[in-house]
């Protein structure tokens, strides 16, 4: 190779930061199109409303940043978890804890990823794994699970779906 032309290996923490810079720009999108009028429609009673499954898709970049910056997410009984109130609500609130959780991603160093990581209830802990596989699984897995979700939710609604990973029937570009 000439000099200068060296390919560089990305760090784990670089590729976990790509791949947010990827992904929050789709959930964002899918966000936006949420129908205020429908927040408290669900397509079966035992879902989740509409609002309630926006609101978590909007609030899940919150786990980035918790699962970078702490040793464990505490919640305690009785938690009351994020509820937008209006549309602009949730993807303003979107936008804000994605940028906090990019800067916290951008702050990831190699020697922090197979630090145990726990979810717990008050004292008693629901899960822990290395920080690395918390990211992947309790963040990012997370949110393009409720993601795709949300896509059914609006789908059933008539409301056009934005193309993730390509066009979309509604998103033909």
């Amino acid at each position: 190779m000439a000099p200068g032309t060296e390919k560089k290996t990305m760090t784990v923490p670089e590729l976990f930061l790509t791949e947010f810079d990827e992904e929050i720009p789709g959930a964002r999108r899918m966000l936006e199109r949420v129908p205020e009028a429908s927040f408290s429609w669900k397509p079966h009673d035992k879902s989740m409303t509409l609002g309630r499954l926006a609101s978590h898709v909007a609030d899940l970049p919150q786990r980035c940043t918790a699962i970078v910056t702490t040793d464990a997410l505490v919640r305690s009984p009785g938690f009351t978890p994020y509820i937008a109130a209006t549309a602009s609500e949730l993807v303003e609130h979107f936008d804000t804890v994605s940028a906090e959780a990019r800067t916290a991603l951008a702050g990831l160093r190699d020697d922090q990823l197979s630090v145990i990581w726990s979810i717990k209830m008050g004292d008693r802990v629901i899960t822990s794994l290395p920080r690395a596989m918390a990211l992947r699984r309790v963040f990012m897995d997370h949110l393009i699970h409720h993601r795709g979700q949300l896509s059914v939710y609006l789908r059933l609604l008539d409301v056009p779906i934005p193309g993730m990973y390509g066009p979309s029937a509604d998103d033909p570009r």
